[in-house]
């Protein structure tokens, strides 16, 4: 496995993260050796949704209006339902996935966390998966969806569900390892 300890990750997420799609990538983020700070609007504490309940609270490393993309040599978009939705309406949160975009840095986001994609108007082109209720708001935003368990277009890590998450992990680490893309 690569060890990733000069690298810092911004894990972006709200009330409602599916509670295995933020601690699985974490966990195995932390043991390549990243930096893995959760980023939230706000601060204190942030309950997960597990499975069909409310589950585990989490800390809140980082308040997003205190942070930086510039900080971070990547981004991770943890699905859940409540989760990105809450996100994509705060208009700070989609400028800072956006810069990771325009800049080219590794983005990985798995089940509902591709919503978070749509309202950076940035994907068109891209070929990319996620939950499938979501593949006609990709696909209208003008994504190639595919039903895949994990897809990598330049630098852009997608997942479908938890059950794709060790896939999701090992891409996202690859990818991150590699640093920033530039487009071809």
């Amino acid at each position: 496995m690569a060890n990733l300890s000069n690298k810092k990750v911004a894990l972006l997420t709200e009330e409602g993260f599916e509670q295995v799609e933020l601690t699985s990538p974490k966990e195995a983020l932390e043991a390549a050796g990243v930096t893995v700070h959760v980023i939230s609007p706000k601060g204190g504490k942030i309950k997960a949704w597990n499975h069909t309940d409310w589950g585990i609270e989490i800390d809140v490393d980082k308040v997003l209006s205190e942070v930086s993309p510039d900080e971070y040599d990547a981004l991770v978009l943890p699905g859940g339902v409540l989760n990105p939705d809450k996100l994509r309406q705060n208009k700070e949160a989609v400028s800072f996935v956006s810069t990771f975009l325009e800049e080219g840095k590794p983005v990985a986001a798995i089940c509902h966390g591709p919503q978070m994609l749509i309202e950076t108007g940035m994907i068109s082109g891209r070929r990319l998966t996620s939950y499938p209720s979501l593949q006609t708001d990709l696909k209208n935003a003008g994504a190639d969806w595919v039903d895949e368990e994990v897809v990598v277009d330049n630098g852009l890590v997608t997942s479908r569900r938890p059950d794709d998450l060790d896939a999701f992990n090992k891409k996202t680490i690859e990818e991150i390892a590699e640093g920033i893309h530039e487009e071809a």
